[in-house]
């Protein structure tokens, strides 16, 4: 079993333009250890602010209560013991204490003395076991320093393995390093000290923290360092999916981690910090488990040529096959089946002809356009739209809020009401709600509001509104399209009011 020690809360937010609120890192550290089942969370740097102290508190107060107090642990510095009081009138009980690994950065850095450097480093090391905490030990810039001044990193080492500290940390802390070299740096400490307990701490400078990290783990180091959704300075840290996969299927190794949570924690990463997750990225990227060409989904039919071991409800997820230009029968086939809708094999072409006619319009389409497009293509009225948006109108003066009427048909029956705004959407979302709450009829709510628009810029371009409701405990998109990004938006309000009508 390998220790995944997960630093989002702290290296993480160390991302450009991320920073979470006291509940957003409650709520994160939360997840981590007890829905995804993470063994260790670095969850700040100490004396960074009063905010940040009463944040820290929060965390430590509920770890303790629920167990995992042991699991919480605090960046903290060579600084006479303030760093220790910090962290330990927070309620938290270990330091990742940083210590200089490399003698660039003890002599130039800090200009002092490696001799200098290790009595400071034993006077905290010592100080923190009277109070108490638990030392772990950062060697800052380690993979610079076993490369460019090996006989430092020994001196230092030599100095501190009879300490009390309880990990040793390897940090990449630039990025420089490669799978070979990991392998021949990591070797080199392992061998040296074959009793110390090494975690080693990727940065993905060249697109490489998660083969450095498996090369490291592989080597036989005894815990690493990830983050959700690979969050961290410059080019971020090994993404905490994409190691657990390459752990459990590449090299056979056991971990504690829960891979059915990853996407629900991975999402409420995103959410929180505002960056978004690439829609290829490993594991949680949107389409990583679409199939778009239609050779694939024959071959998944023909017993799952085109499946590897990363399957996606393994982590929560399920597998989609995409419709658009590239779309052969099979693609439509399995998403047909999931609808569980019937059509024979005339009927089958025709709905294939106009997906890839749409695909060729650059139309993004989606398993919840297919009765749409099947209703079209061949004209089937068996299933009519409940409710229906038969007119709206806007008003904008300078000066004054947007105002939106609407009139909408529901079950045969028509509404109208008028309401104000933020802005236009917001006053037609208004309108229509009001008429929703006279009727005591539910309405979900909107989670994401994103607006596509082909490049270009022409004035004619067509433009795709994509919406994530949630309602009833169930989270799903609509999309519309059409040339004014306000009608597109309200023809995905309408896709949405009659899919809820059967949830």
């Amino acid at each position: 079993m390998i220790e995944i020690m997960d630093t989002t809360l702290r290296d993480g937010e160390q991302t450009s333009g991320v920073s979470f609120s006291t509940k957003e890192k409650l709520s994160i550290a939360h997840l981590l250890l007890e829905d995804l089942g993470v063994d260790r969370i670095e969850v700040a740097s100490a004396r960074v602010s009063q905010g940040e102290f009463d944040t820290v508190k929060k965390i430590a107060n509920w770890a303790a209560s629920a167990g995992h107090i042991e699991k919480v642990e605090i960046l903290g510095f060579i600084d006479k013991g303030a760093s220790l009081q910090w962290i330990k009138d927070a309620g938290c009980k270990t330091i990742n204490l940083l210590t200089k690994g490399s003698y660039k950065h003890v002599t130039e850095q800090l200009r002092k003395t490696p001799d200098e450097h290790l009595k400071d480093i034993r006077y905290e090391v010592e100080l923190a076991h009277k109070m108490g905490v638990t030392v772990n030990l950062y060697l800052e810039d380690w993979s610079n320093g076993i490369i460019h001044s090996e006989d430092y990193v020994y001196f230092l080492m030599e100095g501190l393995k009879d300490l009390p500290i309880k990990r040793f940390m390897l940090p990449d802390t630039l990025g420089i390093l490669n799978p070979h070299s990991v392998w021949r740096c990591c070797r080199r400490m392992i061998n040296r000290y074959p009793n110390l307990h090494f975690d080693f701490h990727a940065h993905n400078d060249y697109d490489l923290a998660v083969a450095n990290t498996m090369v490291a783990a592989e080597v036989g180091v005894k815990g690493v360092h990830v983050t959700v959704n690979g969050l961290g300075e410059r080019a971020g840290n090994a993404s905490l999916a994409s190691v657990v996969a390459v752990f459990h299927d590449q090299l056979n190794l056991e971990t504690s981690i829960k891979e059915q949570k990853i996407n629900k924690v991975s999402r409420v990463v995103e959410s929180f910090s505002g960056q978004a997750i690439s829609s290829n990225q490993p594991i949680v990227g949107d389409n990583v488990f679409t199939q778009c060409a239609g050779i694939h989904a024959d071959g998944d039919n023909k017993n799952n040529l085109y499946f590897n071991d990363l399957f996606p409800e393994r982590f929560g997820r399920i597998r989609e096959y995409a419709l658009g230009k590239l779309s052969g029968k099979s693609n439509i086939r399995k998403n047909i089946e999931a609808l569980g809708i019937e059509l024979d094999e005339t009927e089958m072409a025709k709905v294939t002809t106009r997906v890839i006619e749409l695909g060729d319009k650059k139309e993004i389409i989606t398993q919840d356009d297919l009765p749409y497009i099947i209703a079209d293509v061949l004209k089937n009225n068996e299933k009519e739209d409940r409710i229906k948006i038969l007119s709206f109108a806007f008003v904008l003066t300078k000066g004054l809020r947007p105002t939106a009427t609407v009139k909408v048909e529901i079950d045969g029956q028509e509404y109208e009401w008028t309401a104000p705004g933020d802005g236009q959407y917001h006053a037609f979302s208004k309108a229509l709600y009001k008429i929703y709450t006279r009727l005591d009829k539910p309405t979900p709510t909107l989670t994401n509001y994103a607006v596509y628009i082909p490049p270009g810029g022409r004035t004619d371009a067509l433009v795709q509104t994509v919406i994530t409701w949630e309602f009833k405990g169930k989270t799903f998109k609509t999309r519309g399209l059409d040339a004014d990004q306000t009608e597109a938006a309200v023809k995905a309000t309408e896709k949405m009011l009659n899919i809820i009508e059967d949830m």
